[in-house]
């Protein structure tokens, strides 16, 4: 079985791009999906948060995700605090999600992580696609974003690699600011490509 990583930069298109590939009928292992679960009521990283992060509880017995995400804006150390919480849940549901996809004789399955460069999760993968946009499109799309401000997307922006960066290292290209029809074709010659060499 073939993995491919998808990764992006904020505001890219991946989450649509993922999605594609699902209709594709590709399993797609989606972290930060994984990610809300764990913070969920119940969930499997909301109680060790609630306790590295007084007053995050949400009504619900589940962690205010906003206010999380404002109590680690700007705070590498309190980023890191959070990081140690999920990134091993993650790690666990990833090694899951891949074991399920190998016995079921699935020949190609994705990982979509947001910093998968970052993490060095591209070594975990046969190959990566980037989805990219122009610039303008980028910030247009993550400026519409529900708290979003300029001052939040630079932050996100010094998180993770540039989109030059991340686009120099990747083996496949996915553009997807200029129209969902290019997107899909971009990503239907990816698929093929690792399928049929997964085949052989």
């Amino acid at each position: 079985m073939k993995i491919l990583g998808l990764t992006g930069s904020v505001g890219m298109g991946k989450s649509t791009a993922a999605a594609m590939l699902r209709r594709m009928r590709v399993p797609v292992f989606d972290a930060d999906e994984a990610v809300h679960d764990f913070l969920a009521p119940g969930g499997a990283a909301a109680e060790a948060v609630a306790k590295a992060f007084p007053g995050v509880v949400a009504a619900d017995g589940g962690i205010d995700r906003r206010g999380l995400g404002a109590r680690v804006f700007g705070d590498r150390v309190a980023l890191h605090r959070l990081e140690a919480i999920l990134h091993p849940l993650v790690a666990a549901a990833e090694r899951r999600f891949l074991r399920r996809a190998r016995a079921a004789g699935r020949p190609l399955a994705v990982l979509d992580v947001p910093l998968l460069y970052e993490s060095g999760g591209d070594r975990r993968c046969d190959a990566v696609a980037v989805v990219w946009a122009p610039p303008h499109v980028q910030r247009e799309r993550v400026l519409k974003r529900p708290g979003m401000t300029e001052a939040r997307l630079a932050f996100i922006r010094t998180q993770q690699a540039s989109d030059r960066e991340k686009r120099r290292r990747a083996d496949f290209l996915v553009p997807s600011g200029l129209g969902r029809a290019l997107t899909w074709r971009s990503l239907r010659r990816v698929v093929r490509a690792l399928e049929s060499d997964g085949a052989a």
